[in-house]
């Protein structure tokens, strides 16, 4: 009975993986389908008129989860990247760390570890402003955004320093078993004049507009992308979890239907 194709073990593995993972692509497929209805049916706006006047409308003059689009502009000094002339922001993010080399004596050889990570963060108070206006007299203001969620800074700088032989640190190897390699500096901003959108609760107070983090639970998102550019994100992964479900799904079915085919054929020549 092990002789025939269909129960060899390499095709039963071959077959069951794939339609296991069929079934992992598609319940990855269905999650982001239903994320995608979700996401459009958030209303989304821009700092306009318009929605000013929906506030107004609007009980306690707050919406309670929304999407807005607009341009990054600080409501004052902008931060100047440390790295990069002429580059300014409203957020950013400077991290030093080191990496040493730690001599394994039972196998011998050198490991790498990461030690001394130093982060800092600067942020200035910045607005959402309307995409090709003219004139910005109606802005909204983001509060918070490092309570976002959403990776919205981009990288700038990174540089490295190689460590230098010296005495202190052919003194140290010897007595400690390690040594300092490189040192790695890594800047992060979030450019004025950058298009974001945020996910939040957006309330009008006097006649300052504000975005920030819901009330209700929901989360509170900050993405470095237009609307349209983030919903389009999102169709992408999902028509990738579905054409990998129908890869897998097709793989699976046909080594079975192979295995099928050639057990049918040695019966009938037995017969």
């Amino acid at each position: 009975m092990s002789d025939l194709p269909i129960f060899n073990p390499l095709v039963l593995i071959g077959v069951g993986s794939s339609f296991a993972f069929s079934g992992l692509f598609y319940h990855l497929y269905k999650d982001k389908k239903d994320d995608l209805v979700k996401l459009k049916e958030i209303p989304k706006f821009i700092p306009d008129q318009h929605l000013v006047r929906i506030l107004k409308a609007s009980p306690h003059r707050k919406l309670q989860y929304v999407a807005v689009e607009g341009l990054v502009q600080a409501d004052g000094e902008t931060l100047a990247s440390q790295f990069v002339p002429r580059c300014f922001g409203v957020i950013q993010r400077i991290a030093v760390e080191e990496h040493w080399n730690v001599w394994n004596n039972i196998t011998r050889t050198w490991n790498t570890r990461m030690t001394n990570r130093k982060e800092t963060n600067n942020a200035v108070p910045f607005s959402l402003v309307e995409p090709g206006a003219c004139i910005t007299d109606i802005t909204v203001k983001v509060h918070s955004p490092l309570e976002a969620s959403g990776s919205f800074l981009e990288r700038v700088h990174c540089g490295v320093k190689h460590a230098q032989e010296g005495l202190v640190n052919v003194l140290l190897e010897g007595l400690s078993g390690e040594r300092p390699t490189v040192q790695k500096e890594t800047e992060e901003l979030l450019r004025v004049g950058t298009t974001m959108t945020g996910f939040g609760e957006v309330v009008l107070e006097g006649g300052t507009v504000r975005l920030q983090a819901p009330q209700d639970g929901r989360r509170y998102i900050l993405v470095p992308t237009d609307y349209r550019g983030f919903i389009e994100g999102h169709e992408g992964t999902a028509n990738l979890w579905k054409g990998l479900t129908a890869l897998f799904g097709i793989t699976g079915a046909s080594l079975l239907a192979g295995a099928v085919y050639s057990t049918m054929g040695k019966k009938d020549r037995r017969d």
